[in-house]
């Protein structure tokens, strides 16, 4: 082992504070058995694909964080632990702050870091990172895609699209200057899961999923496991007063919205009955919570804007590889 990833696990050690990760001093955790379902998942980030060379090393360590305990809230499960694997590239203070965005992460929401693996690579190697995330499942049962009903609606938690359009500013090198244009850059670089609302929504759905790759991809997805059709409002979709102050309310706006993906908002089918028990549920929780669609007998997606059909963008989201 080299001096640099001795010291680095040295610093590593004092975030892995919870006893199960035995001081990474040994090769493997051991986590008491919990009582209850386990949710397992597992994602990977790598430079030049999911976060630029320049971003801040902190950003990139809460993306690394954020996407994972994102894939838990959409099972409306608890973090329990997590396991993580890092190239060591050959700057030093890249990887302290890294470290300290790491650091501050984990405390927030209260994730036990628990163990992994450190790799050196060569030099102009991009970084790259992964975790794997375990969290204990809701005692309602765990939302599956594949649960939902026809007739469900569907609805999204918000807002949708701020990381696409965060995106695009740095795409375009824009000179971030006020603060709308720097909240949307934040939404791309540290995504926020929402785990509380995971939690108080799994025991009122069908279906649930988090937005990675887009709000149109992701429904699809939802009614293709289904074997269901899913229609959706363009026009209620809700977007951030941030979004439209820089990029306006337009058709065309909004479309590139429901395509960025990166947004890690929940989106969720649920019966049509439950419409005052959702709305009661985040008026009481304080969260936003919009139905966009509804589920449907049949297959595939169909967009509208009012009653107005719309034709489907080229692409419906990211799509891997």
């Amino acid at each position: 082992m080299s001096g640099r990833e001795q010291a680095f696990i040295t610093a590593l050690r004092q975030i892995a504070g919870d006893p199960a990760a035995r001081n990474l001093s040994d090769d493997a955790a051991v986590l008491p058995r919990p009582s209850g379902d386990l949710v397992l998942s597992h994602d990977i980030i790598v430079e030049n694909v999911h976060y630029f060379p320049s971003d801040p090393p902190e950003t990139v360590a809460q993306k690394l964080v954020g996407v994972n305990l994102s894939d838990l809230a959409a099972k409306g499960a608890k973090p329990i632990g997590a396991l993580m694997g890092y190239s060591l590239g050959p700057d030093y203070k890249w990887d302290q702050a890294f470290l300290k965005g790491l650091e501050s992460v984990c405390h927030q929401y209260s994730l036990p870091l628990l163990g992994g693996d450190t790799v050196a690579v060569p030099r102009h190697t991009g970084h790259f990172s992964a975790m794997t995330v375990i969290g204990l499942a809701p005692s309602c049962g765990v939302p599956d895609r594949r649960a939902a009903k026809e007739g469900d609606d569907l609805w999204v938690t918000s807002p949708i699209g701020d990381a696409g359009f965060g995106l695009n500013l740095l795409k375009q090198k824009k000179n971030i200057n006020h603060s709308a244009q720097e909240k949307l850059v934040q939404a791309y670089r540290s995504p926020e899961p929402r785990l509380k609302e995971g939690i108080w929504l799994a025991p009122h759905v069908h279906a649930m999923a988090d937005i990675s790759d887009g709000l149109l991809i992701d429904a699809e997805r939802i009614a293709n496991a289904s074997g269901l059709a899913v229609r959706i409002r363009l026009d209620r979709v809700p977007l951030s007063s941030e979004a439209i102050s820089c990029f306006g309310d337009t058709k065309s706006t909004r479309l590139q919205a429901v395509t960025a993906g990166d947004d890690y908002q929940l989106i969720m089918a649920c019966a049509a009955n439950k419409r005052q028990e959702l709305l009661k549920l985040s008026k009481e929780k304080q969260f936003d919570l919009y139905r966009v669609g509804q589920l449907t007998a049949g297959s595939g997606l169909s967009l509208f804007y009012g009653a107005e059909p719309i034709k489907q963008p080229d692409r419906l989201g990211y799509l891997h590889g």
